[in-house]
């Protein structure tokens, strides 16, 4: 092999976490040529620093939380969490940050995995510079896909370097639980690694510089869980800044912003993401380095027709599912231009267009209780200037909630476009509910009439039992 190998495809796909997998599957179910690129570890961010270790992390403590909410179960699980069965559990759903199971899936079917750092240089280029140093030039007849997700964000704190603060990717793939761990921010990483590591031993402290956690969805999803955060020994404190931080003898000592003084043995920073555009020759194609890229609904780059950014660097919704979403339609539409015709289904909801992007986006937190939403919340209905109606419920007084739990605390909300009697958003806190919401996502993005969601009988006595308390509530008010 050269240093200069040249090889031609129909298309490059830059990343190989779960977004640059799926583009790979359909271009190459389409018959097209794909090579894919990866710096790292194939199966990217969310196999090992974030979806997968931290759900195996937090399986094991909602399960408990759950046993001691049930009659002559709770007895029997009040004593801790075996630290390290449940570390050894996330180990196996990491296969160990080994990533051949992977690897072999892309050999299956049939893409080329290129493993080096790959930079654009050129229109339909990228260079891939490897661990040798050797180069090979991978040229796209069609397309080359940006699927290089996102970096955790730190703040300019002096001297934060120095602290080694953990990001998610050591919140998630630490070898033991620290005595005391800070957490600053207030969204999912944040609480869901507060949820996991108070329960797994250590003792948390909760630094949110806003008022409330959860914020992107409704208010009173943040409460529910910040209420049981601190039942579970999380101090938890809003309107908090942190001003400086230092480690001080192994010690982390962080000052904020009201001047107290706060130790512990590890901090975590879940303060926000950045595309990982930064270093892959975007100024080679007239880009901005470490920019969002601006993509239209079939998730190609706005001006351009070879390049798509799909998942997290366009910034659309920054959850897996989605940007696996994105890469089945960016796959779809990129094989279709491939095959010469420029009539694609580009009309709302079609086959080549993320039209879930914008009102269908659904997410399940999970902290004890869960929160689990799709589409739009009130203010977010109200801001777009539609007509809507917010209907509520508490998830106690469903029967089925109260046979999964003693004392089960949660609350359900669906949000009513007026105009049109369809449903625009549905957010439920409470435990057991993230599997509740795949039903809501079929209601919001299938545009389902309230007159014929009353034909869908939720069966007693479960949860789901709840739409159709949902749906009184709608019609006796």
């Amino acid at each position: 092999m050269t240093e200069t190998e040249s090889i031609a495809y129909d298309v490059v796909v830059l990343g190989a976490g779960p977004v640059g997998e799926n583009v790979a599957d359909r271009t190459r179910a389409a018959g097209l040529s794909t090579a894919v690129v990866e710096s790292e570890l194939v199966g990217g961010e969310c196999s090992y620093w974030a979806c997968m270790p931290s759900k195996a992390l937090l399986r094991p403590v909602i399960a408990r939380a759950d046993a001691r909410r049930t009659p002559g179960l709770k007895e029997a699980v009040q004593g801790p969490l075996d630290t390290e069965a449940v570390l050894a559990h996330r180990d196996y759903y990491t296969s160990h940050w080994k990533d051949d199971g992977q690897v072999q899936w892309l050999d299956s079917i049939g893409a080329d995995v290129h493993r080096g750092h790959g930079r654009l240089s050129g229109p339909r280029t990228v260079t891939v510079t490897g661990p040798d140093g050797a180069q090979k030039v991978l040229t796209a007849r069609h397309a080359v896909a940006v699927c290089t997700g996102t970096r955790a964000v730190l703040p300019g704190l002096p001297g934060l370097a120095d602290v080694r603060p953990w990001t998610s990717r050591e919140a998630t793939s630490a070898k033991a639980a620290p005595g005391r761990l800070i957490v600053v921010g207030g969204g999912v990483v944040a609480t869901e690694m507060a949820t996991a590591w108070q329960a797994l031993g250590s003792q948390v402290t909760l630094l949110v510089r806003g008022k409330g956690l959860l914020n992107r969805m409704e208010p009173f999803a943040g409460e529910l869980v910040a209420e049981a955060l601190g039942e579970a020994g999380v101090d938890v404190r809003t309107g908090t800044s942190v001003e400086s931080v230092s480690r001080q003898n192994g010690t982390v000592v962080a000052v904020t912003d009201t001047g107290d003084r706060i130790e512990a043995d590890e901090i975590l920073f879940a303060t926000g993401r950045a595309p990982r555009t930064d270093d892959i020759g975007l100024d080679t194609v007239g880009l901005e380095p470490g920019s969002w890229l601006d993509v239209d609904d079939s998730l190609r780059v706005t001006g351009s027709e070879w390049l798509y950014g799909v998942g997290d660097v366009n910034h659309r919704a920054l959850l897996t599912h989605q940007g696996k979403y994105q890469a089945r339609i960016a796959g779809a539409a990129i094989a279709a231009r491939a095959s010469g015709t420029d009539r694609l289904e580009s009309e709302p909801w079609g086959a080549h267009t993320a039209t879930a992007d914008h009102g269908a986006v659904p997410q399940v937190v999970f902290t004890d209780p869960e929160a689990a939403s799709v589409g739009l919340s009130l203010a977010e209905a109200e801001q777009a200037g539609h007509r809507v109606r917010a209907v509520d419920y508490d998830l106690a007084s469903v029967s089925g909630a109260g046979l999964y739990a003693d004392g089960y605390r949660g609350r359900a909300r669906m949000v009513v476009d007026l105009e049109r009697e369809i449903l625009l958003g549905v957010t439920f806190v409470g435990p057991g509910v993230g599997e509740l919401i795949h039903s809501a996502t079929i209601a919001v993005a299938g545009q389902v009439p309230i007159s014929r969601l009353w034909h869908a009988v939720p069966s007693y006595p479960t949860i789901s039992e709840v739409w159709l308390r949902l749906l009184e509530a709608y019609r006796d008010n």
